[in-house]
């Protein structure tokens, strides 16, 4: 995939996750549920693999905080579910290999994460296991919204030129 295609896809996947999470969301918890941001790592992991997958997770993450729509837990969870969800479509080749890595690296890995980060950053004294259902939810819910969307868009062109 040329320089190119690949900076416009990624634009693109940003833009849907930035303007998306505030199109689709629930409450979860003790935090709000953006499943579009999952969907979304699942789509880019996929198609384009797990270092552009953390690229875009992190600049949807940026500009969501940037633009007061999202929280600094935007970071961890999705950070880390792109690069599970990536790594994991790499080793097997299944999309719901990289589903499941997006519900495990965020759910579990990137709400575990949260918790330092969030006392570090936010000033939070929540326990280990505060995080994990909301994180859980939200992951759950955008991983089967991105499996089913690579499951069902023709993507062969696209996974030709880049896997």
């Amino acid at each position: 995939m040329n320089r190119t295609r690949l900076l416009t896809t990624m634009a693109v996947f940003v833009a849907i996750g930035t303007l998306g999470a505030q199109l689709l969301w629930f409450p979860a918890g003790v935090a709000k549920a953006y499943p579009v941001q999952h969907a979304v790592n699942v789509m880019a992991a996929v198609t384009l693999g797990p270092g552009p997958a953390v690229m875009i997770a992190f600049m949807i993450g940026l500009l969501r905080n940037m633009l007061g729509l999202g929280t600094l837990l935007a970071f961890p969870g999705g950070i880390i579910g792109a690069l599970l969800a990536g790594y994991l479509f790499r080793v097997t080749g299944k999309n719901g290999m990289a589903a499941l890595g997006e519900a495990i690296g965020t759910g579990v890995f990137g709400s575990l994460f949260a918790v330092p980060f969030a006392r570090i950053l936010l000033g939070s004294s929540a326990g280990a296991f505060f995080f994990i259902p909301s994180f859980l939810v939200s992951s759950i819910t955008g991983a089967l919204i991105g499996w089913f969307v690579v499951s069902r868009v023709k993507l062969e062109n696209l996974l030709k030129k880049h896997v």
